[in-house]
């Protein structure tokens, strides 16, 4: 018989209600149990018909920091907030579907999908000894190369997909900007790898950098690459395509 993913809330939630006298509550038909943004939902099997979820190797959540919040001088990093975690293709698509495409947010947004419990921050440890390479394009342009820059992702296209962080997007006033976190910076063949693939991922012709986080902490603005990429290749785009093309048959 086919099975039915469920989201429920988790046990040590259920135990904590039951404490404060609070009764758990049934679920409505089609309703989902809350949890925390940051949390990825458990999921339960049981036989009530429907089509299987196709879990993802690593469960990704997405984050947004406030333009506005960054208008009033906050503290760097403190206007990030986690939007929701997704663990299956079905989770990804019912996402990106009914949120706004970077073409649609306001100028100052930066938009993240990072690897869960990683957040994107330099001082992440994680992150903190880590870079990232980056493209720019025109305003309205980068729809495109965010889409297939988590596909590329959370579809584990590339060869070092451990070094992967996650990927941001940023809007500004005359262009866009799609960066792509990773974790040891110092390991230059993980870094030109995944900086090839991705380049050809996304058929992108031209030149980009790849900049130590250390760097960026310390010279801002005037930090130089420590390596690049501006070889172009298509062979790499075909098999994107083909990922593009499975992850869509699956919902």
């Amino acid at each position: 018989m086919a099975e039915e993913a469920v989201t429920v809330a988790r046990p040590s939630e259920e135990k904590g209600r039951e404490r404060e006298g609070e009764l758990p509550e049934e679920l409505e038909e089609g309703e989902i149990a809350e949890v925390g943004a940051a949390e990825p939902p458990v999921e339960r099997r049981v036989d009530i018909g429907g089509p299987r979820p196709h879990p993802l190797e690593h469960s990704w959540t997405f984050w947004f920091d406030n333009p506005s919040a960054k208008a009033k001088q906050a503290a760097w990093g403190s206007s990030i907030r986690p939007v929701h975690t997704f663990v299956t293709v079905e989770d990804f698509w019912s996402l990106y579907n009914n949120i706004r495409h970077p073409s649609k947010l306001p100028v100052g947004a930066d938009f993240h999908c990072f690897k869960y419990k990683i957040e994107p921050k330099w001082e992440d440890p994680i992150c903190a000894n880590g870079g990232k390479w980056t493209i720019s394009c025109a305003r309205g342009k980068a729809d495109t190369f965010w889409l297939h820059t988590l596909l590329a992702m959370i579809g584990e296209q590339f060869d070092y997909g451990d070094e992967i962080c996650g990927a941001v997007v940023s809007v500004r006033g005359k262009q866009e900007k799609v960066a792509l976190w990773t974790k040891n910076a110092a390991n230059e063949t993980a870094q030109l790898s995944i900086g090839r693939q991705w380049k050809e991922f996304l058929d992108y012709n031209d030149t980009i950098g790849y900049i130590f986080h250390d760097d960026a902490k310390k010279l801002d603005k005037v930090a130089k690459t420590r390596y690049t990429m501006g070889i172009r290749s298509c062979g790499l785009l075909w098999s994107l395509q083909i990922t593009i093309r499975h992850l869509h048959m699956t919902v």
